[in-house]
């Protein structure tokens, strides 16, 4: 008797091919899907889509699975990227695959795929679903180095009750052999990064499209002008590239990072050497939670701590936390943190298990 139907989201890469050739050696009646979530200036000089479709196309001939593709370009400009453009305004740095997992893979995908009678839905992602009790939880990819579990920290109970993430249980070398052994044609293909709508052109090119560019003043965290600023939106905290002031002060070489962007004044603080001061906080408030299980995490006493991160590549740091309502947070860590960026995810974990997280919207 056949297994049910799962419909596999192929992105061209290697990580959504092996899992759907995983299903299929299951004996799971697979379908594969690629979605297109991007239209505006798509063309291979930065947006790799053709040849991503191409790719996935050939995969699930290999593999030998139906495959479709779907448009959801209209969802994502509505959902994603207009949020994305808000938080740039706001002097933000968004997390914008964060929110497409949540709206356009995890919802408009999984809309399709139950309108193909699909029971379930699956990904490439590393991260893992385990049902205790009844409750789905989420937990992070058996590989630590590629664990992607940040990313879709705010799935809800619903979609994760229909996913499956096939590659979470493996290592990434693994999933290399894997596709090499069946001749998948994406075996050697190299990891893809970065979000579509921008691919590889300048990031200020691309943002000055769609937000006006507001130049301002450069000052020290005393006050000092020290020089000129393209635009808040164009810099993130603890970026030390591309500020133009590397000789400025000391002249000691010692450089310069963002530690603030004033929106009142339009002024871009900035601070010499890594471990300034003005580059850590050891609390923060977050908004927009998002929890897996429904609720916030019951403390267990005032003592009880969570490990949390404020950025995907970065080892978890211990914290307490206090949670107002479902909707609102704060974290103290044990540690200051460094460069916490407002508009970027603070995402609580109870060892392998992720609770879920928020959007950071000040630092404490």
């Amino acid at each position: 008797m056949a297994k049910s139907k799962i419909v596999v989201g192929l992105s061209g890469g290697v990580d959504s091919a092996v899992s759907a050739l995983l299903l299929k050696q299951q004996g799971y009646d697979v379908i594969g899907l690629f979605m297109k979530n991007w239209e505006d200036d798509d063309d291979d000089q930065y947006c790799s889509t053709r040849q991503d479709f191409i790719d996935a196309a050939a995969a699930a001939d290999v593999i030998g699975i139906d495959f479709e593709a779907v448009n959801f370009a209209a969802e994502y400009k509505d959902r994603v990227f207009a949020e994305f453009l808000r938080e740039y305004s706001a002097g933000r740095t968004p997390n914008p695959d964060v929110l497409c997992n949540a709206e356009i893979k995890f919802k408009a995908f999984l809309d399709h795929a139950l309108g193909l009678g699909a029971t379930q839905i699956a990904t490439g992602h590393y991260a893992r679903v385990r049902e205790v009790g009844g409750q789905f939880q989420l937990l992070r990819g058996l590989d630590p180095s590629k664990d992607q579990s940040y990313f879709l920290h705010r799935l809800n109970q619903a979609q994760l009750s229909k996913t499956v993430f096939p590659v979470g249980e493996i290592q990434k070398s693994q999933v290399r052999e894997i596709a090499l052994k069946a001749g998948l044609p994406n075996a050697s293909k190299k990891d893809s990064t970065g979000i579509c709508f921008i691919g590889e052109r300048p990031f200020r090119e691309f943002l000055e499209r769609y937000l006006p560019r507001k130049p301002g003043n450069m000052v020290t965290a005393d006050g000092q002008r020290i020089g000129r600023h393209q635009g808040l939106m164009y810099y993130t905290i603890g970026q030390r590239q591309g500020l133009g002031i590397g000789g400025t002060k000391t002249g000691d070489g010692t450089p310069w990072f963002v530690a603030e962007k004033n929106l009142e004044k339009n002024e871009l603080m900035v601070v010499q050497g890594h471990g300034d001061a003005h580059l850590l906080n050891a609390r923060l408030r977050a908004d927009d939670a998002s929890w897996v299980s429904g609720a916030a995490p019951k403390m267990n006493g005032a003592t009880s701590t969570f490990g949390a991160k404020t950025r995907y590549r970065q080892a978890d740091a211990a914290c307490v936390l206090q949670a107002e309502g479902d909707k609102d947070f704060e974290l103290e860590f044990e540690t200051p943190q460094w460069a916490v960026t407002p508009g970027q995810s603070a995402v609580i974990y109870d060892g392998d298990v992720c609770l879920g997280g928020g959007v950071i919207s000040r630092r404490l």
